[in-house]
């Protein structure tokens, strides 16, 4: 047990407290969310931390009484020991979890690229495919998804759709899904009833927040153009639609959703500033390199992470060898389980990083 770390977070979570309650929170609400929340995150760790203490104190009256001579009274004694025991050896293993450094960003909204790649029109049906499997999975977890720009295909699906998912822990769910995604099936284009292979990519990105990077709009050019409507929405003809381009980079942002042209820039600047800050997140870690050991994959577009193989309904994570044969589930949001395998490697992975 490492008492002294969880010492020194009871000991930061009283100063918190005292704190909080004597704290003008109208003369700086920023900084009062910020200690409200720090304290907030403390709850589970301290709550193991209380029953561990308590399981502690009793066991030595617990040795004593299994040693009675009164032998109902030893054996209830016993099987007390036993439990209290186990849940101590429970209770070391959570809180060693707990303890793990959290990414920063795990608690911030997503930004979600999809794009059909190898494939022709059966990738953009499979890039509509895997946007209606995230939707499915927003809804299940009440996060809230917002198109902001999109490009429909005739034959079906989109050759690229950008969205924005909000919700508390978006981004500790959705962070493992960029990469190559690939499909094996019949495509309905397919005539002599042949399995194809297709891929579409995903991208996800946390939102970023004003401090992560500044934005210097001296650099980003702002161009205006007519909207043709997405996402099955009615087109707007009015010139709404904004594409904002930051110079120094190249990189490029569209957005046409919103019915007003002040919403579109303001939704595309909040993208450039995220796509950005996720760039210099990503070189640091490359100067660090060690840093990324423990994580899943390099979160690069051009990795290919998973199989979706329709004729044996399996899908496959191949960062981990992971396998379900529940494609029918996961194509209706059921990632859970799925999310759940990489949550629980990439935990593994620091906790053994965290040894050596």
């Amino acid at each position: 047990m490492i008492t002294t770390r969880l010492e020194q977070i009871e000991a930061r979570a009283k100063e918190l407290e005292k704190a909080i309650q004597s704290f003008d929170f109208q003369s700086d609400m920023k900084k009062y969310a910020e200690m409200s929340k720090e304290l907030a995150s403390y709850d589970k760790v301290l709550s193991c931390y209380s029953e561990y203490r308590k399981l502690e104190e009793s066991l030595p009256e617990l040795k004593k009484m299994a040693a009675s001579l009164d032998e109902e009274m030893s054996m209830l004694a016993s099987e007390e020991l036993a439990d209290a025991n186990k849940r101590l050896e429970e209770l070391e293993k959570e809180i060693e979890i707990l303890l793990v450094p959290k990414d920063p960003n795990d608690e911030k909204n997503v930004i979600l690229e999809i794009r059909g790649a190898a494939g022709g029109d059966e990738a953009n049906i499979f890039a509509g495919d895997l946007f209606r499997l995230y939707s499915r999975y927003c809804d299940a977890h009440n996060f809230k998804l917002e198109i902001s720009n999109a490009i429909v295909c005739e034959a079906g699906g989109y050759s690229q759709i950008e969205c924005i998912i909000k919700g508390k822990g978006a981004y500790s769910k959705l962070k493992y899904e960029s990469g190559v995604h690939r499909v094996q099936r019949i495509p309905v284009t397919e005539t002599n009833g042949r399995i194809h292979t297709s891929t579409a990519t995903v991208l996800a990105i946390p939102e970023a927040e004003e401090s992560d990077f500044v934005l210097n709009l001296d650099e980003v050019r702002v161009d205006i153009f007519h909207s043709s409507g997405a996402g099955g929405q009615g087109v707007n003809t009015s010139c709404s639609a904004v594409r904002v381009t930051h110079l120094p980079t190249g990189t490029i942002v569209t957005c046409q959703d919103e019915r007003s042209q002040i919403q579109n820039k303001a939704q595309a600047l909040k993208i450039l500033q995220s796509r950005l800050a996720d760039k210099a997140r990503r070189e640091q870690e490359e100067k660090e390199g060690a840093a990324r050991l423990s994580k899943i994959g390099t979160g690069d577009r051009s990795e290919k992470i998973r199989t979706y193989n329709y004729p044996q309904n399996r899908v496959t994570d191949h960062r981990i060898s992971f396998t379900i044969q529940q494609l029918d589930r996961v194509m209706e949001g059921h990632l859970d389980p799925i999310i759940d395998a990489l949550t629980s490697e990439e935990i593994r992975r620091k906790l053994e990083n965290k040894e050596d």
